[in-house]
């Protein structure tokens, strides 16, 4: 096969990947907390040609021996835009928006019996019974949401919960107000070193922790810098204007390169019906 088909095969399989980012922000258009996913491409090197007999290639040269030659494209990274998407009032008391650019929800997730400490936007909260007579602030998924001590666990003789603009809970007893936890807000330093985890959640991603210290990818905030509103929710912040153009745009480079194929099979037949 030549190199012209080499690349554009390898470019269709990548191409294939970005259709699915795309399909799957659109699918999430209406998912709250929903962050817009962006694949970015790079140049696929791999291939080397040896000129060392070259006479061109003296001594001292300053480039490197042989040519580099490339063969394709593929996906380098796909981006996780964590700007602040359209706030929407529900009116319920656990709901709670982010209203700050990067800010992360801090939650408790267990998969096959490891404990890791995972992220996300969506503030969709309740109130999950424990055995012992308490009560536990969790996710939808049933994740325990993490406070400033670990997870947010309160008595279950409580006639009220509100949580304020800077994270902190209150809980109503015998018509009196009290704070009795803090939620912990983290701030996405580098949000190109996490990954998606499914369920509109996010972690650090395992070359992040190999190359990075937690504290300099995510940054605990405490009250004074947390924003939030309750009785609200964060809508998606996935533009569809957006993503049909990028649909359409994937979509003929995906033609062009299947079109590259084809006229060079079409040359290969014609170079071989030469006499």
């Amino acid at each position: 096969m030549s190199r012209m088909s080499i690349q554009a095969a390898v470019t269709m399989g990548q191409l294939q990947n970005k259709l699915d980012i795309i399909g799957h922000n659109v699918a999430n258009a209406n998912t709250t907390g929903y962050k817009n996913r962006q694949a970015d491409f790079s140049s696929l090197l791999f291939q080397q040609i040896n000129n060392l007999s070259d006479p061109a290639n003296a001594e001292n040269r300053l480039t490197p021996d042989g040519i580099r030659v490339g063969s394709g494209a593929k996906l380098g990274h796909t981006n996780i835009d964590l700007s602040l998407g359209s706030i929407q009032e529900t009116g319920r008391a656990l709901d709670v928006a982010l209203l700050q650019d990067n800010h992360l929800f801090q939650i408790n997730v267990t998969e096959n019996g490891i404990e890791e400490t995972q992220y996300t936007r969506s503030g969709t909260f309740y109130l999950n019974p424990m055995d012992d007579g308490t009560v536990m602030l969790t996710t939808q998924d049933g994740h325990p949401v993490l406070g400033e001590d670990g997870p947010l666990v309160f008595a279950d003789d409580m006639e009220g919960i509100s949580i304020n603009q800077d994270g902190a809970i209150s809980v109503t007893r015998n018509g009196i107000d009290q704070v009795e936890g803090q939620l912990a807000i983290a701030e996405a330093i580098r949000p190109r070193m996490l990954e998606a985890t499914g369920n509109n959640n996010l972690r650090l991603s395992q070359t992040a922790q190999e190359e990075f210290n937690a504290n300099e990818i995510i940054q605990q905030l405490d009250g004074n810098q947390v924003e939030v509103k309750s009785g609200s929710l964060e809508s998606s912040n996935v533009n569809l204007t957006n993503q049909m153009s990028d649909l359409l745009m994937t979509q003929r480079a995906y033609q062009l390169n299947a079109r590259s194929i084809s006229m060079n099979d079409q040359m290969s037949g014609l170079i071989n019906q030469l006499r």
